[in-house]
């Protein structure tokens, strides 16, 4: 299978990239800058430049665009050559302006279709388009008219209307939304730490003390090696994939007070108090904490304040991928892996006492 992965030089993209070609799928990596490509694990992924012929098997071309241009930014190619065009590319941040939600996530998926043409397209989403209601989401459902945590998850909403509208055209389309991507089942290793990781390391160093966490909030942290695992098996399989949405989630969401009384296990950091969001009051923290408050954790509030559970019977059923367990082991070893790198420092001795 000859590939061209939209976003290559993110935290999923690069990771799916290597992955592919060592399943023997020659891949053209699209990104933003001519960097050199990293397995989420740190290894170098051996490339070389897209010329524009189609990739042999195994082989990563690389070549530089722009998913916010048309042909995104590749006036010369064609995908003729290509056998599945995978759009990772997209913008994560909870806090930017709706024109760059609207360029790159929604424009840039409009892009990828028109690029794409004839050939079928997996379009990577978020498990989070369901808003911000509780209880069971279904892969079927896309609704309109909910309320949001943030212009991120209204724009991918908004991305996979464009690509329902392309399968009701008849075109060859498939739907992929992870949840809170995190660190690899086996060993926590994470290439990249994203906006959850922020949170986690101002909350279990003490810079913030006190979150609004609603009763029974829940985050579903998903890992890596699944939901590359995951999208492989759709993009193996798009020929019976078409037409349907998959949650590449865990499908154990972890209590945030669960998460919360894991800091107990570490000496040297941090387990934050939890308070109902009705009885939280920013006047009430010290002005350093307020601030930090201001810049991160309120951008994250949406995700202390539901508890969604998502259907993963798609992927289940297409390929028998189940995701690893997620349990206390698991999330030790994300946490393992953040003191290992120096991402987490703990308290000195005479300060835990």
């Amino acid at each position: 299978m000859r590939v061209l992965v939209t976003g290559a030089g993110g935290l999923i993209g690069r990771e799916l990239t290597g992955h592919l070609a060592g399943r023997g799928h020659g891949v053209v990596a699209l990104q933003r800058r001519d960097v050199p490509l990293r397995r989420n694990d740190g290894r170098p992924v051996p490339s070389a430049p897209w010329a524009g012929a189609p990739p042999a098997p195994g082989e990563v071309l690389t070549t530089v665009g722009d998913v916010r241009q048309p042909r995104l930014g590749l006036p010369g190619a064609v995908a003729g050559g290509l056998d599945l065009v995978l759009h990772c590319a997209a913008v994560t941040g909870f806090n930017l302006d709706a024109e760059t939600y609207e360029q790159v996530n929604i424009g840039g998926t409009a892009n990828a279709l028109a690029f794409a043409g004839l050939v079928p397209m997996l379009h990577v989403s978020t498990a989070y388009v369901c808003g911000l209601r509780s209880g069971p989401v279904l892969e079927r459902e896309l609704e309109a008219g909910q309320e949001f945590a943030n212009g991120y998850e209204r724009s991918k909403a908004a991305a996979e209307g464009l690509v329902a509208a392309a399968r009701d055209q008849g075109r060859t389309v498939a739907v992929a939304r992870p949840s809170v991507v995190v660190g690899t089942s086996g060993d926590g290793v994470i290439g990249v730490f994203g906006s959850i990781y922020g949170l986690i390391r101002l909350v279990a160093e003490g810079r913030i003390r006190v979150l609004p966490v609603a009763p029974g909030a829940s985050l579903d942290l998903v890992p890596i090696d699944h939901v590359v695992g995951g999208l492989t098996d759709i993009a193996e399989a798009m020929d019976r994939a078409a037409g349907q949405t998959f949650h590449l989630v865990s499908g154990a969401p972890v209590p945030l007070a669960f998460l919360a009384d894991l800091a107990l296990d570490y000496p040297g950091l941090y387990a934050p108090d939890l308070v109902p969001p009705g009885q939280f009051d920013t006047a009430a923290l010290m002005p350093g904490e307020q601030a930090l408050y201001g810049q991160v954790a309120a951008l994250l509030q949406g995700y202390l304040h539901r508890d969604p559970h998502f259907e993963d019977r798609n992927l289940r059923a297409l390929s028998g991928r189940a995701c690893p367990p997620t349990g206390h082991g698991f999330l030790r070893g994300l946490i393992d892996h953040c003191l290992a790198t120096g991402y987490l420092k703990e308290r000195r001795p005479l300060e835990a006492a």
